[in-house]
């Protein structure tokens, strides 16, 4: 059998290229890395240490794109002061993040086979921190977002093309276990990043939140440039241009709808011709990008990986997923401080914890899926989400901690039981000539999920809001026993506290408890978001009955997976 770990005979001698058993597409080790090969054996892929390297150097941009998201997060409370603007606003932060996320992430699967899929990763790492430092340099609201376009670029590549790294590296009976250590780089990132994302704002600006990333970007470039070898498959493929075109048009026209519709901008509603605009482009982007795919020799989004029933139904709990988890995920830390009065540092405090549950659960869970019935976790991991967004949805302005804190540490441990048993059925049956593709399509998935939950669950709370404040509103009589027992109590507090005059007093004293509405209603329609996530949540509990059970032929190779 054909090894890269060969000797062939030169005019200077025997040469020797050390190496495991040669793939098609694994490119020779250049002279450079040959050399650091022969100096630090533990860099010889034939070595049975190596995956594990190649998993912790890939951990590292997994740890840095999951970093940012969780400190922006924490961060959006302040960027809305700083910035002076809504949550309909702020949100695209997060949206055209997951966005260009989205779209980016099939192109990476067919970059990755052109050029080779190190020097993606690389390309990802490099964009991701390049993007992180212009952040910190944004004057305004609209530059930090299209900066923001340029990290989601990098992340893009990092998620899809380090899972398929890791993927290609270790055997089927490996992949649950790898893929939960995996997800270890993402847990930590959720406990580590709304902590000290917190104690940076609370400390510094809030640019230094995207500063903390250049350093740790520069040493996941360096620690991937000396650990990864180059694999590139000899079939080259043209890249579908009118496919990624409308992908890129329908699902940018589609979510700048589903956000715009309540905008304080936007005076004419959901009728409006910007939004019924939108909405048009949406739908012939989106068609002709599914006629492309149908016809195209080499489509962006291979459409038959979808006629693995595995595969399919995967996605779509992936996708029902990211819309109830990750759009109403970016509520809590804005509720926290917005209307719990918690600085920064103490609402990422908060979320420490989390991270440690999902890392400490996701390997158990991933073992259980490589020798049981992964549907198992998934179904208990799903069912769990769905009740902490239940009991989020009875969240107020008097919310105890622990009603805060228990759903939390539930959420964690549901995400651990969830994201690896998943992520391994869906591929278990993916040659791996396709991985690529597949795992750049499961990201897609759930990325798109989360980008169109934030849009459509900003519309939601904007919609609600204004519902709950109008409806406090009229029940707000200024001649009414209690509301003027409320300014009389108020008065006095207003007299104390500043001074000035019984009118001025009384002035305050009613702004008081108009501001006190508008919390509440604030609080109500983001209880509403929560029971919306709920529902979803628990429409992907059918899908998930359905899938078939997973089994894995220990020692011999498990399902049938070729190059």
């Amino acid at each position: 059998m054909p090894t890269d770990e060969t000797t062939s005979t030169t005019s200077a001698g025997p040469t020797r290229t050390s190496g495991p058993p040669a793939r098609p597409g694994v490119q020779p080790p250049s002279h450079f890395r040959q050399e650091l090969i022969d100096r630090f054996p533990i860099l010889d892929p034939s070595k049975g240490a190596y995956r594990w390297l190649v998993l912790a150097s890939v951990m590292v941009g997994t740890f840095m794109a999951v970093l940012d998201a969780t400190i922006v997060n924490v961060a959006l409370a302040k960027l809305m002061a700083t910035f002076g603007v809504s949550v309909d606003h702020i949100e695209w932060i997060l949206t055209a993040y997951l966005l260009i996320f989205g779209v980016m992430l099939p192109t990476s699967g067919w970059m990755a086979d052109q050029w080779g899929y190190k020097r993606m990763y690389l390309l990802g790492l490099f964009l991701f921190t390049l993007g992180s430092f212009l952040c910190s340099l944004a004057g305004n609201i609209d530059v930090l977002i299209a900066f923001r376009v340029i990290q989601g670029a990098g992340a893009g590549f990092l998620m899809p093309v380090g899972m398929a790294i890791i993927t290609r590296e270790f055997p089927p009976e490996k992949r649950g276990i790898a893929l939960g250590f995996w997800s270890v780089a993402a847990s930590a990132s959720v406990s580590l990043g709304p902590t000290l994302g917190g104690y940076l704002i609370d400390r510094f600006e809030w640019n230094v939140i995207f500063d903390v990333n250049v350093p740790v970007g520069i040493m996941g470039i360096f620690a991937a440039g000396i650990i990864l070898r180059e694999y590139r498959p000899a079939p080259q493929r043209s890249f579908d241009m009118l496919g990624f075109v409308s992908l890129s048009a329908g699902l940018t026209a589609l979510l700048l709808g589903l956000a715009n519709g309540n905008s304080a901008w936007n005076t004419g509603g959901w009728t409006s011709n910007f939004i019924l605009g939108s909405f048009a482009i949406a739908f012939f982007g989106l068609a002709i990008f599914l006629v492309t795919e149908f016809n195209v020799r080499h489509p962006l989004i291979e459409i038959g990986l979808f006629e693995n029933f595995n595969f399919s139904m995967s996605n779509l709990v992936l996708f029902i997923f990211g819309v109830g988890m990750f759009g109403a995920n970016f509520l809590v830390p804005i509720y926290l401080q917005n209307s719990l009065g918690y600085t920064p540092l103490q609402a990422g405090l908060v979320f420490l914890p989390v991270g440690i549950l999902v890392g400490v659960t996701a390997p158990f869970a991933g073992m259980f899926a490589d020798r049981h019935d992964a549907r198992v976790p998934i179904v208990l991991g799903m069912g769990l989400l769905a009740v902490t967004m239940f009991q989020f949805s009875h969240l107020s302005l008097l919310s105890e901690k622990s009603q805060i804190l228990f759903p939390l540490y539930l959420r964690g441990i549901a995400m651990g039981l969830l994201m690896s048993p998943l992520t391994t059925i869906a591929i278990s049956e993916i040659p791996n000539r396709k991985m690529a593709q597949a795992s750049g399509l499961i990201n897609v998935i759930r990325q798109i999920g989360g980008s169109f939950g934030v849009a459509l669950f900003g519309t939601i709370l904007t919609r609600r809001t204004i519902y709950h404040a109008a409806t406090y509103g009229e029940q707000m009589s200024a001649y009414s026993d209690a509301f003027q027992r409320a300014v009389h109590g108020l008065q006095h507090f207003a007299l104390n506290a500043v001074g000035g005059t019984l009118a001025d007093a009384a002035t305050r004293a009613r702004a008081l408890i108009v501001m006190h509405a508008e919390q509440q209603a604030f609080v109500s329609g983001m209880d509403d978001v929560f029971l919306v996530a709920f529902w979803i949540l628990v429409l992907a509990l059918p899908p998930v009955l359905f899938l078939r059970r997973h089994n894995v032929r220990h020692g011999g190779g498990g399902p049938a997976l070729t190059d």
